[in-house]
Order: C-alpha cells, then structure tokens, then sequence
C-alpha cells in the first residue's frame, strides 16, 4: 500500500470538484442572491485542502495498485460527500446531518431530500443541488478520467472500481481513456438535447437545465417542491421518461447506436431488449391498477403510469405519489426500483444484467434436477460467461439482501417504523429517492440516526457495495 499515490489522486480530484462551483457563484452574482459568498468559501476550502494533498506527494508516478484504487474511490466519495455538503450548509443553512445527507444524496443521483422546501431555496444553491447529480450520475471519477488523462497512472483502475454492473472490464474503446471520453460526450449530447426538448415543451431555461441534469443522471432532484407534477404537463413527462429510460441504458450501447448509426442496436442488445420488456411489462400493471380502481380514467392512467414506472425503476425518483396509490402499487414499484436500468447506466439497483445471469443459473440448476449431469454454460446473446462473472453476480445479490436486510433493521432500532425502514432503505440503498411512509416525498421528519444510516445505505449503492466493504476486511490491510 503506497498512501502517497492515493493522496496525490484525491487531492487532484478535489481541485477539480472545486472547478465545479464556478458556475452556481456566476449565478449567485448575476441573481444577487446573497450566495456569492457561500460558493467563493466552498471554492477556498477545496482548492486549499486539495493543495495540501496534491503538492507534497507531485511526484508521485507509476499505476495503482488494487488496494490503492478502494481507497481512492472511497475517499473521494466520503470526502467529497461531506466537503459538498458545505454550499447546502451555509446557503441552505441545514443542519450538518441534513447537509452531509444531501449532499451524498446528489452525489450518488440518489434525489432523497431532507428539505422542507425546494422553492424557498436561493436560485444559486438549487442550481449546485441539480449539479451535483449530474456529475455523480456518470460518476466523476470516471469524467476526471476522461478529462485529466495528465494523472499519470492506469486509468483502468478507476475506471473499473467506478462504473456499476458486472461486466467491468468491457470498453467501448482500447483505451480507457478513450473510453471515458466518449462516455463524457454522450452524456453531455444527451443533457443537452433533454434540456432543449424540456424548454420547448414550456419550461423557463432555469428549470429545463435543471431537470435535464436530474433526468439523464437519473438524480430525480427537482427545482421545485412538487417536481415535474408541478408543471402539470403531459409533454414535459414524455420527455422526461424518455430521457430517464436514454439514461439508464447502458452508454456501451449508446455508443455503438451512434458508432454504427443503427437503433436496431438497442433492441439487439439483450440487456435492453430484456429492460425494455421490463418497463412495458411494469407500465402495463401499473397503468392498468390505477384504471380498474377508477383512480384516473385510461389517458390520465396512462399518464402517471407510464411516469411513475419509469421514474421508480430507472431510480430517477421525481416523484414520491406514488406511495398512496391502492391495491398495493407502491410495494410493487419499490420492488421494481431494485431491479434498476442496465450495467452502465446512470441507475442503482441490482441491474438487469445481473437479473438476467441468475434467471439462467436458476433455470440450469432446475434442469439439473432432470439431467443431473447435464453441462451447459450460460449465454449472454452469443457470449458464454466464465465463472468468475457468475460467482461475481451472485455473491453481489447475497451481499445485496445481507446489507438490505441489515440495514433495515438498523434503521428500525432507531425508533422507525417498519413500513418508512423498508421504504427508506430501499430508496437509498436502490438510489431510488422517494420511498414509502414518513419518506414517500421528504427524509426531512426522519431522525438523525436513521438519516445517517441512509447516507451509508446511499454510498453502498452507488459504489455497489463491494468497494467500501473491502475496506472493512483485515485481509485487505495485510502486506
């Protein structure tokens, strides 16, 4: 373990998160807000401790080392979660616990809020909010890869210990940083263009930048209280579905789409011909509850069906109505949100990839029962999976209803209900947001302990588990 590379690297991120305030401080002085202050101390903060990191340990060169590349990735997030937290503290004037909450929650484009109200925020501070989960929607240790290829080590470290899904080692290009690069540019082409469709369908340029980074990153965070509801639009919730599902395909798959100029990419590719089912298959039951119990006719049922399914199982979280909705379609889209989008996208969750490997591994162990020495490997498309990747997807899916569970009955021991400690975990750990009970729209009346449990809970999914709790295990410390 070489504690000086990893040093030298979260310091150079920390200068480069500290770049990131300029624009809500250009807003702060144009709007005159009173914030100006607020972002130029952030700004202050940041780049100083990042110096202090970065300028001792300059020289430091060579690739990291596996071990090194946990610790960077974990503390960055750690870090950068509560350093983040100090715009929303000051600005917001939050207490640290629903700071710090807020923070990690844009971070890891989770869109759980601990604010009472959206609207009475300062326009700069809800502008910093929307971006935070922009850059943590793609992830930005992979945008500083793509970015600041000067780092001087193997990009493919970080790279691998940041993207989400099993398939880590698959690149759209041979080199990583190219990689990244690409990745950058369709995610920004995709802000872009959802941006330009939400202020042609009738939101001001404020609100349509601001959501666009909350749809394609899949955040769910919203300009004001009532999120996309508040506009009352049946264009501006096509576009955001249509944004949400863009952002929770995998960007392997956007990028051979463009690469070759062939949508029919998208249905060839399993993993979205399997998530796609998924979605219909949800809007369906969901659209079709919501009409048998007379609660909206078959348009408005269509409506808010085909929205809410979507925003729960990309994990955008725009909306939190769905939690008093009848004949159990709340437990139904909780439990849709830990399905998730594809390996590669935006999302939390378990990812269809991973859905997808063990409904195979399942079928084969029952056929099993009939041949018992039957030998079929399993396929994704054409591909046979090596073993690695199996034992990968489901010690994942263990470790996922070990945490689930655990944390659940933490939060319960903290005075929570049953029915708000399920909502709230599966929201946090699924990066979903909204949940059920006390947290169907706001974690604001949530005790601190739970909030901080949630906060860990939040980290977990987005870093998928594995990357912090290797930290925790004395074998990774040994020589």
């Amino acid at each position: 373990m070489r504690p000086r590379h990893a040093i030298r690297l979260v310091g150079l991120f920390l200068l480069l998160f500290s770049i990131t305030l300029i624009p809500p401080t250009l807003i702060a002085a144009y709007l005159h807000d009173g914030q100006v202050s607020t972002f130029t101390d952030s700004i202050l903060l940041l780049t100083t401790l990042g110096l202090l990191l970065w300028y001792p340990t300059r020289s430091c060169r060579g690739n990291l080392l596996n071990r090194e590349t946990f610790v960077v990735v974990a503390l960055f997030w750690i870090l950068l979660s509560t350093l983040g937290s100090l715009p929303l503290y000051l600005g917001a004037h939050l207490d640290l616990t629903d700071a710090v909450f807020e923070a990690v929650s844009g971070f890891t484009a989770t869109g759980a809020t601990t604010l009472a109200s959206v609207d009475a925020l300062p326009k700069s501070i809800v502008m910093y909010r929307q971006q935070l989960q922009w850059y943590g929607g793609l992830g930005i240790i992979v945008l500083a890869v793509a970015i600041l290829p000067m780092l001087g080590v193997g990009g493919m470290q970080l790279y691998r210990a940041e993207i989400a899904g099993p398939m880590k080692d698959e690149r759209i290009t041979s080199r990583v940083t190219q990689t990244a690069r690409f990745m950058l540019i369709i995610y920004v082409f995709l802000t872009i263009a959802c941006a330009s469709a939400y202020w042609l369908a009738g939101m001001t340029l404020f609100d349509a930048v601001g959501h666009s980074f909350a749809t394609v990153s899949t955040g769910g965070f919203s300009t004001h209280d009532d999120g996309i509801a508040s506009f009352d639009n049946p264009a501006i919730d096509i576009v955001a579905i249509v944004f949400m599902l863009m952002g929770a395909i995998s960007f392997n798959t956007h990028f051979l789409a463009v690469h070759r100029f062939g949508p029919a990419i998208y249905w060839r590719d399993t993993q979205t011909r399997v998530f796609f089912s998924i979605v219909a298959l949800l809007i369906a039951i969901t659209a079709g509850l919501l009409w048998i119990s007379h609660s909206y006719g078959p348009v408005e049922a269509l409506r808010h069906g085909a929205f809410e399914a979507v925003s729960v199982i990309t994990g955008t979280g725009f909306s939190g109505a769905f939690a008093t909705w009848p004949l159990g379609l709340p437990l139904i889209l909780m439990f849709a949100s830990f399905i998730g989008g594809c390996a590669g996208s935006t999302t939390g969750g378990l990812k269809v990839i991973r859905l997808i490997v063990l409904s195979k591994v399942g079928l084969r162990e029952m056929q099993r029962l009939i041949h018992p020495h039957m030998v079929r490997p399993i396929r994704l498309g054409e591909r046979a999976l090596p073993g690695r990747v199996l034992d990968a997807v489901w010690s994942f899916f263990s470790v996922y209803v070990v945490t689930f569970t655990l944390l659940i009955l933490a939060v319960m021991a903290t005075g929570v209900d049953h029915v708000t400690a399920f909502g709230a975990v599966a929201a946090s750990l699924n990066n979903v947001g909204p949940g059920l009970g006390e947290v169907a729209t706001t974690f604001h009346d949530v005790n601190d302990g739970a909030k901080w449990l949630c906060t860990l809970a939040m980290l977990l999914g987005r870093l998928e588990i594995f990357t912090l709790l290797v930290l925790l295990t004395p074998a990774f410390w040994r020589k």
